[in-house]
């Protein structure tokens, strides 16, 4: 969706197995823009747990174990009734902590962006690609200066 971030992130290697820490720094760092959209708190816990994990206070075994509920828990969100579509934001952003908790960092922003639209004018806003557009700036700029921070240049192996 974010074709500029494809691309950065290929350039990163994104998904290299050795750009683990980056991917759940830049998918954390996403899902905290909507944290205030999350409707259940069993969702905000396993951003929580994310947080801890990135902190040092908890284990893999832990993340795998959240990585699993928030998987189940978007899973199971019941949607929406909402015929404008701004609840569809909670959804989003319920998926987007999912996808941030596996590690799938890209997909994470994905979800984020949507949710981030959803709650500012439902589908109309959503058909409106320039919409996107300040997500998209901040999530470049995001992952560039997590990536610079923790030394991680494009193209590096």
């Amino acid at each position: 969706m974010n074709h500029a971030l494809d691309r950065l992130a290929e350039a990163l290697k994104l998904d290299s197995a050795t750009n683990e820490r980056l991917r759940l720094e830049f998918g954390y760092a996403c899902v905290l823009r909507v944290r205030h959209l999350l409707e259940q708190p069993e969702v905000e816990q396993c951003l929580l747990e994310l947080g801890a994990f990135l902190q040092g206070t908890a284990s893999r075994e832990q993340l795998q174990a959240t990585a699993d509920r928030a998987a189940s828990l978007a899973n199971h969100h019941q949607g929406s009734r909402s015929i404008d579509g701004c609840g569809h934001a909670a959804v989003s952003a319920t998926y987007a902590v999912a996808k941030a908790v596996e590690g799938k960092a890209s997909e994470a922003a994905s979800y984020t962006a949507y949710a981030v639209i959803y709650a500012q004018g439902g589908y109309a806003a959503v058909a409106e690609r320039a919409s996107f557009e300040p997500e998209f700036a901040w999530q470049m700029h995001t992952l560039a200066a997590l990536a610079r921070r923790t030394g991680i240049h494009p193209n590096a192996t």
